[in-house]
């Protein structure tokens, strides 16, 4: 596959103060094509909650997104120099992460149709203690999500896309979120603020705040 000519713009735009993650992940596969890898270990550390979120939506659980996320990033590094167009370098990792999830919800619903096809055998031994988290805990975590999604819902619309669009990545892209929104660049760091402290007042008043 014949890689296209990397262009000074996508490197001055991955520089840039006010870059896009899109930008920044391109000049990262750039710089790591020459050897370097700082901007790479930078963006990897941002781009992987997005990677684990995308997972995680298709229906996987936290072991397989953890592995999913790993592979993902591995993937990357096998293929660097095949992938023609830098800046398609965010949507091609997730894609990537999408579709090792869809791959693994196939092979567990296949597997759970197979044992359920099983017959049944008396003989076996018993199982051993699953090491599972006991039933009370689970209803205690059951409990505190419930209380915490439904003080969420009580926010405005938004308040609501605005915490979700941050709580992508640990260094939030302001000026995609700007774009999404509607709202002033400058604007969305208070705005966030007041929305998480109407968070915790609807908390504290359902008794979640804890």
């Amino acid at each position: 596959m014949t890689r296209r000519c990397d262009t000074p713009s996508v490197r001055e735009a991955g520089n840039a103060p006010d870059s896009t993650l899109g930008e920044r992940a391109a000049h990262a596969l750039l710089e790591y094509r020459e050897g370097r890898t700082e901007s790479l270990d930078a963006v990897v550390r941002e781009v992987t909650p997005l990677l684990w979120v995308t997972a995680r939506a298709q229906g996987v659980d936290r072991s397989e997104a953890a592995d999913i996320v790993q592979n993902t990033w591995v993937q990357l590094v096998r293929y660097a120099d095949r992938i023609e167009e830098p800046r398609a370098v965010l949507k091609w990792l997730l894609t990537t992460a999408r579709r090792a999830a869809w791959d693994a919800v196939r092979r567990n619903r296949a597997e759970a149709a197979r044992r359920a096809d099983l017959p049944d055998d008396d003989g076996r031994p018993a199982a051993l203690p699953d090491a599972a988290p006991q039933p009370e805990a689970q209803v205690l975590d059951k409990e505190r999500d419930r209380i915490l999604w439904t003080a969420f819902r009580e926010l405005s619309d938004r308040c609501r896309e605005l915490l979700r669009l941050v709580s992508l990545a640990d260094r939030p892209d302001y000026r995609m979120i700007s774009a999404a929104v509607g709202m002033p660049v400058g604007s969305i760091g208070a705005t966030r603020g007041r929305c998480l402290a109407k968070l915790r007042t609807e908390l504290d008043r359902m008794g979640g705040g804890a």
